[in-house]
């Protein structure tokens, strides 16, 4: 395992940013015997309907966040998918590979075509008169990166100088992705639960999406190293949570308060002609054919609280890749034709690999990913929003809807 560089968290001892291998790949080494799960596993998870809740977590300290220390850049290996359910060109099978095994980052293809751009973040001006609902923002994916996330909210005025809500009726929405890999998993996750509070007080709202990470913590939290059937040999949540970046002071301040809020988060959303989720993705068509059976399906799942059925979510969740190259605009459309909207906003494949822009294992001459904004692709139907925070890229937060310019 390559060394990252070592990060500090706020109030916690430093840590090392791992290189992580994949998302859900357990490598050979992994794969040791497991015997069968014992009786008396744990018992099923029984969780509240699932209503929007305020959460009151701790405030945070309101202190000022300095800008965060040079990071090394940090690859991060990238998987591709195992063979999909739906004949898209667009998603990536890896040949001769057992299900669930992926090629190493630097065996995958990239993007880098005339069709593809990347946009400014200028808003496109909002209608007169539509003084109801306040702008819409999107945040990609975040994982631990507290101060970063905090510096970005601020340059978009959506919080002040304190991390306290400053955007009164404006929406915002993350797309999931808020621990692992990163100094301060928790502290982002107590970031968005009070922001959603003060942000419904102020008459806007914040609101979050379930990302594969999310899936992973759970399962690490729940399951350990129950084993599950990963398609791949013998597999644990918690020894691929280790392999992608889990970091022991989140499993350590985690509570059950955030283990429900994560439990349910949805899936996927629609807001103003914008079709949101995490992964890039049709993998979300095997769990309903509309946005609501979606959301209700993976929640009850998750309450169910079986180990294999868990794997499988986060395992389906994981793909990537699925509206690149030819057959990447059906599949959007796809989505779109099945819940709605004209543009699908993701996060989870970080936009320095879909544009071949990725930094050096050991971040020499201090060079970086260059992200200027979210990527726009598959026939303009497609927004990314994975800025590549964890390879020393751009943590993205964005309004709602976009100039595109290359």
């Amino acid at each position: 395992m390559v060394e990252g560089s070592m990060t500090q968290g706020a109030g916690q001892e430093p840590v090392v940013r791992t290189a992580t291998l994949r998302d859900f790949r357990v490598p050979p080494y992994a794969q040791t015997p497991v015997p069968p799960q014992a009786p008396g596993a744990a018992p099923p998870v029984t969780l509240p309907p699932r209503e929007p809740e305020q959460y009151a977590p701790v405030p945070r300290a309101a202190v000022p966040h300095p800008a965060p220390a040079p990071r090394a850049s940090v690859p991060q290996h990238m998987p591709g998918p195992p063979p999909p359910p739906h004949p898209h060109p667009g998603n990536v099978a890896v040949a001769d590979e057992p299900e669930g095994y992926t090629p190493t980052e630097r065996d995958l293809p990239v993007i880098n075509r005339g069709d593809t751009v990347q946009v400014g973040t200028d808003p496109e001006p909002r209608p007169a008169g539509d003084d109801e609902r306040g702008p819409l923002f999107v945040v990609g994916d975040v994982h631990g990166y507290l101060d970063e996330l905090l510096a970005a909210l601020a340059e978009q005025g959506l919080v002040d100088a304190d991390g306290n809500w400053a955007a009164g009726n404006a929406r915002l929405w993350f797309l999931g992705d808020f621990t692992d890999r990163g100094p301060d998993g928790i502290g982002v996750i107590d970031l968005v639960m009070r922001l959603s509070a003060e942000a419904a007080a102020a008459g806007g709202y914040c609101k979050a999406l379930m990302g594969n990470h999310e899936l992973l913590l759970l399962g690490a939290k729940r399951f350990a190293d129950t084993p599950v059937n990963s398609g791949a040999g013998t597999a644990t949540f918690q020894a691929a949570w280790l392999l992608n970046g889990g970091q022991k002071a989140d499993m350590d301040r985690l509570q059950d308060v955030h283990l429900q809020w994560m439990s349910r988060l949805d899936a996927v959303v629609e807001e103003d002609g914008h079709l949101l989720m995490h992964s890039d993705t049709t993998a979300y068509l095997d769990y309903g054919s509309t946005i609501e059976d979606v959301n209700d399906t993976i929640t009850a799942i998750l309450t169910r609280n079986d180990a294999d059925e868990c794997w499988d979510l986060f395992r389906k969740l994981t793909k990537r890749f699925a509206f690149r190259d030819e057959g990447g605009a059906d599949a959007v459309r796809e989505l779109m034709a099945t819940y709605g909207g004209q543009r699908v906003v993701h996060g989870h494949s970080p936009i320095p690999y879909l544009l071949g822009e990725v930094g050096s294992e050991d971040g020499e001459n201090g060079s970086g990913p260059v992200v200027n904004g979210p990527h726009v692709y598959a026939d303009g139907l497609a927004i990314a929003m994975d800025g590549g925070v964890t390879m020393a890229g751009k943590l993205l937060v964005v309004q709602l809807p976009l100039h595109d310019r290359a």
